[in-house]
């Protein structure tokens, strides 16, 4: 009985380190491909002077990853790579009181401003700041157009390509309908932004290069047409305009899409979408018949800590496959 009971200890053991392999080698993706926002500001005293050596640490509230820099003498600092989501910003200095603010929510491509006051006093002292207004885009940034995790999750798509919602920007429009085989083969949808044609665009997925099978199929788009998964995307950004020197290769829109990603809170989802024919009424050549139609879409999503503040996992199934991350 006691042998039974260690071979099947074993077993168990074995199959959670195949199962580990198995993610590592089905696309796991790295925590510094999570990166796309920064924040800037200035540090003051309660007298309005630039306050320069000041520590300031941008901690995610989600993973607790943090980054730290120190401001120069002017009192500026500027911090880059940041995942997106609600953040806590930190400011110490000798003499001086530890700020706190909260309240920060980065966006894909977000270049956020966020000023500090500093008040003197020991730093053992902290002052929280948690209601303050939103942060303003006061950066001279390219026109941007977010699609945020709640519309990705809950717009209606038929077909569930996640790439459809970029026609809710201004300017931009589906071009699928009338595009050439001469001048795509895309598998994909193709969009047209400010005037500009379809394979000016470029699609950056966690700040890499995301494109299609060839030159002139600069969209991607699966076999069937769509880009599916929906529940792996969290949200995307369209830049127009003007573009950062980060950006650039192509002159139409700039397209970041950042997936999802495991936290510290264990979270997940199940969904069904379903359509058929049971509502639809006999068209003008259907002979007083309604054609039969039924489509099931379904699947699931978990992501969740391996170990807090460190190791991170999410993955989601989908009817045309599956797509794993790994963070760390």
């Amino acid at each position: 009985m006691r042998k039974q009971r260690l071979v099947r200890s074993a077993s168990r053991w074995l199959s959670v380190r195949l199962l580990v392999l198995v993610l590592f080698a089905t696309g796991a993706i790295p925590a510094w491909s999570q990166v796309a926002a920064a924040i800037s500001g200035k540090v003051k005293d309660a007298t309005g002077a630039d306050v320069g050596g000041a520590t300031v640490t941008v901690k995610s509230l989600e993973t607790g990853a943090a980054r730290t820099t120190t401001t120069d003498e002017g009192g500026n600092f500027r911090i880059f790579s940041l995942p997106v989501g609600p953040q806590e910003i930190r400011v110490n200095k000798a003499g001086f009181k530890e700020a706190v603010r909260t309240g920060v929510n980065l966006e894909v491509g977000q270049q956020a401003v966020v000023n500090i006051q500093l008040e003197v006093g020991e730093i053992a002292q902290q002052v929280l700041v948690s209601a303050e207004a939103p942060v303003v885009n006061t950066t001279t940034d390219s026109v941007r157009g977010v699609v945020s995790e709640q519309q990705v999750k809950d717009l209606p798509l038929n077909g569930r390509s996640v790439d459809n919602l970029i026609a809710l920007n201004p300017g931009a429009i589906n071009y699928s309908a009338i595009k050439s085989a001469n001048t795509s083969t895309s598998d994909g949808n193709t969009f047209s932004v400010a005037g500009r044609r379809p394979g000016d665009n470029e699609f950056l997925l966690n700040g890499i290069e995301y494109t299609g099978s060839s030159q002139l199929a600069v969209t991607p788009g699966g076999a069937s047409g769509q880009l599916l998964g929906i529940d792996a995307v969290r949200e995307f950004n369209v830049l127009t305009d003007t573009y950062g020197a980060q950006y650039g290769k192509r002159s139409g829109a700039q397209v970041e899409v950042v997936t999802q990603s495991g936290t510290n809170q264990l979270h997940g989802t199940l969904f069904e979408f379903l359509r058929n024919s049971a509502l639809d009424s006999p068209g003008a050549l259907d002979n007083g018949t309604v054609p039969p139609f039924r489509r099931n879409q379904f699947g699931g999503a978990l992501g969740g800590p391996l170990k807090k503040n460190k190791l991170f996992l999410f993955g989601t199934t989908k009817d045309s496959g599956r797509a794993w991350q790994f963070r760390a």
